[in-house]
Order: C-alpha cells, then structure tokens, then sequence
C-alpha cells in the first residue's frame, strides 16, 4: 500500500459511491490513484463477488437509459459499452431486444417527438442525419425517412 493512507477496496467503494462504473473504469482509476495491480485484482475480485461490479447488469440499465432518455439507436450504444470496456457478450444481451421493428417505431417516434418533417430533400437529410448520429443503422434510418414521408400528416 505504499504511502498512500486510503485503502485501496474504501477507495473503489466510494469511487463507486458517485457514479456506477464498469470493471475496466474501475481498474483505470484506482490506476490513477497508483493503486498497485495486485491490490486492484484482490479489490475488484471482492467487489464482483459482492455484487457491486456487473458488467452484465451495467450494460442492460445503461442501453435501457439512452433508448429511452436519449433516444440512442443500437449503434451508438453498443460504441458506447464498447468504450467503457463492457465484453462482447454482455452488450449483445443488452441489445436483444431490439429488433427491426421496435427499432423502427423507436426512429419514427423519435422524429415526430422531434417535430421533423420529411416532405422536402433538406427535410429528409436533416431527419437521415438525426437518426444516423443517435446511432441507428442507416438502412433502417433510410426505412424510417420514408415511413414518415408517407404517413399522413395530422
């Protein structure tokens, strides 16, 4: 333990006290805080067998939020989990639920709550590019442009 007067596991406690973090975000910052490798193994090592490291469940709240506060498409959350460090598998399961047709209603919803019309060119880019950068997949963006373009306007 060196120098440093903080124990390393009350140190990832109240690390975890203020934001919910991943395995790899915790590793980084108590490798920040020169926390030496073996300590931060024995430390993360208790904190997912009590259940306060899960990489799995992080990745589900984490996807369930930006679908629905953010309005983020499968892409960009997967990107996003990918970044934090969650593996593979756990973003897969997070992201089951979102088959095409959820997904489109999702980007549909998304324009309309937007007030986004695509009757003109401009209209339609402008919609596309919305949809791209929240991170759904451009085919479905495309699909998503056209159902609104067709639909009645009320």
């Amino acid at each position: 333990m060196g120098g440093r007067a903080e124990d390393p596991y009350e140190l990832a406690l109240r690390a975890l006290g203020y934001k919910e973090r991943t395995e790899l975000e915790l590793r980084t910052w108590l490798a920040d805080r020169d926390v030496a490798e073996v300590e931060i193994e024995e430390v993360i090592g208790l904190l997912i067998e009590a259940g306060a490291i899960d990489d799995e469940s992080f990745a589900r709240r984490y996807a369930e939020d930006k679908r629905q506060l953010a309005g983020w498409g499968p892409d960009r959350i997967s990107a996003a989990l990918q970044g934090r460090g969650v593996a593979r598998e756990h973003i897969d399961a997070a992201l089951v639920e979102d088959d095409g047709d959820t997904l489109l209603e999702r980007a549909m919803t998304l324009l309309g709550d937007r007030r986004m019309g695509c009757e003109s060119g401009r209209e339609r880019e402008r919609a596309l590019g919305l949809l791209v950068r929240r991170g759904y997949p451009l085919e479905l963006a495309y699909e998503a442009v056209r159902s609104v373009e067709r639909s009645p306007r009320g």
